[in-house]
């Protein structure tokens, strides 16, 4: 890739040469038009991003949240399949200079939403009223954050997250593993930034509970 852009550039100046040769040859070698002559005057301009260029990088991440939602290798494959596929036939009502990932992460989203798992999801797990008042929740020296540290309990937390709802999984992974910020979660998910404080809010305080239940269980066994 260096060499290709060294190449690049030289071939770039090689042309920049060129051009002023001729200048200095039409104009007599008149300086004072030569300073008007700049590299913005003979260069190309940009181009927008093709879409392989902006999602092929994404594959990765939309695959694990993939699998986060379906629980199922093979059902995440699928969607992102179907994602990339969707993606590509609405590309054109794409907004250039809109956040590319959240609109990728809403069509993943949108199309689990629409498959069998994601329906029975909906179905069977009722949302809660998501104001946008945060939960306090009381400190606990034992928070999922420190039982990560822990190895001997990466799998009590995993085992936690697969437990929550699909909407406090959800907005959970793609703050804390995607590491996105409130609006690209809006973004993502088409719900208000309030919405979403309120809800990672409240997705914590439930993954506390269930870890805690299950450490106690394990205690107790």
């Amino acid at each position: 890739m260096l060499i290709a852009d060294n190449c690049a550039i030289a071939y770039l100046f090689q042309q920049v040469r060129r051009k002023i040769l001729a200048k200095i040859l039409l104009c007599g070698g008149n300086k004072s038009d030569l300073r008007r002559f700049t590299l913005v005057s003979v260069a190309p301009p940009p181009q927008p991003a093709t879409f392989e260029e902006l999602a092929m990088p994404l594959f990765e991440q939309l695959y694990n949240f993939a699998h986060w939602l379906s629980k199922n290798r093979e059902e995440a494959e699928d969607l992102v399949q179907e994602t990339y596929a969707k993606a590509l036939r609405g590309f054109s009502s794409y907004q250039r200079g809109t956040n590319f990932r959240a609109w990728m992460y809403r069509i993943l989203r949108n199309t689990f939403l629409t498959s069998r798992t994601g329906l029975k999801a909906t179905m069977t797990v009722p949302l809660d009223n998501d104001d946008d008042t945060p939960v306090v929740v009381p400190t606990d020296s034992q928070t999922p954050e420190s039982i990560l540290l822990d190895r001997s309990n990466q799998q009590v937390l995993q085992d936690a997250l697969e437990e929550l709802p699909l909407h406090y999984r959800e907005v959970l992974l793609l703050c804390e593993v995607e590491e996105m910020s409130y609006q690209e979660i809006a973004d993502a998910l088409g719900i208000p930034t309030g919405t979403v404080m309120s809800r990672l809010s409240r997705a914590r305080s439930a993954l506390r509970g269930i870890v805690r239940e299950k450490l106690q269980g394990a205690q107790k066994g």
